[in-house]
């Protein structure tokens, strides 16, 4: 069976059925078996940055100069609304297809970027929301446990079946006030897609970096420092 490592953020689905060729460089993916954690302040926490607008957010995702040689970052594709399908799932069935294919969250305020790095099939994808803590908390929280709940499952998006895994993994600690990572793998067509997926919520502020396991981890830090910077 031949494995790709590939990413979407919240884009899962759709990059399956549209990258191209696979590769076989699966170097970072740590498969734990702990339990991704909630652990910092809580949505309640006395400060309340203010909410920025979806130009501001553009401006503070990572561009090929934050990241270095190698990457090239890749035009939006339109928004897909294929028909979805949520098999031996029952709960991600009932929160809709959006979150059964990680499809993007509905807060208004958001940017997105995504590079391939390389010339290869590896890419890291960024999506950085602003509301306020709860409702933050709230719209990305329910489908993490969700998805990480269900430990297998399928979809069948535009008539297209895949089998998903889903794998807790451990929380970045000590980055903002709410953390969720895991690890999703998705197979159809004797191809099989490793991504993973880490939430970081800091006050208003929402980021989420997916896509292959090594790129996500070399950069989750950097991602964070940038949406966060007061300057």
């Amino acid at each position: 069976m031949r494995v790709r490592v590939a990413t979407t953020a919240l884009g899962i689905t759709a990059a399956l059925l549209a990258l191209p060729a696979c590769s076989t460089d699966t170097t970072g993916a740590k498969h734990h078996t702990t339990s991704s954690a909630r652990t910092g302040k809580s949505a309640d926490a006395g400060r309340k940055p203010a909410m920025l607008s979806s130009p501001a957010l553009e401006t503070r995702l990572l561009n090929e100069n934050d990241l270095g040689t190698g990457y090239l970052r890749k035009p939006e594709r339109p928004t897909q609304h294929d028909d979805v399908t949520v098999v031996g799932c029952p709960a991600l069935s009932e929160l809709g297809g959006d979150a059964a294919t990680g499809g993007t969250l509905s807060f208004p305020r958001k940017a997105k970027a995504t590079f391939t790095y390389g010339g290869s099939s590896s890419e890291v994808s960024e999506q950085l929301y602003s509301d306020s803590a709860n409702k933050l908390s709230g719209g990305i929280g329910p489908i993490f446990d969700t998805m990480t709940g269900c430990r297998t499952y399928q979809i069948v998006a535009g008539g297209t079946p895949i089998d998903m895994a889903s794998q807790k993994l451990p929380a970045p600690h000590g980055l903002g006030d709410e953390q969720w990572s895991q690890l999703l793998t998705l197979s159809t067509g004797g191809t099989t897609t490793v991504v993973k997926q880490t939430a970081i919520r800091d006050g208003s502020l929402l980021l989420i970096l997916s896509g292959s396991p090594a790129l996500v981890d070399r950069h989750l830090d950097k991602a964070l420092a940038k949406a966060t910077a007061t300057s």
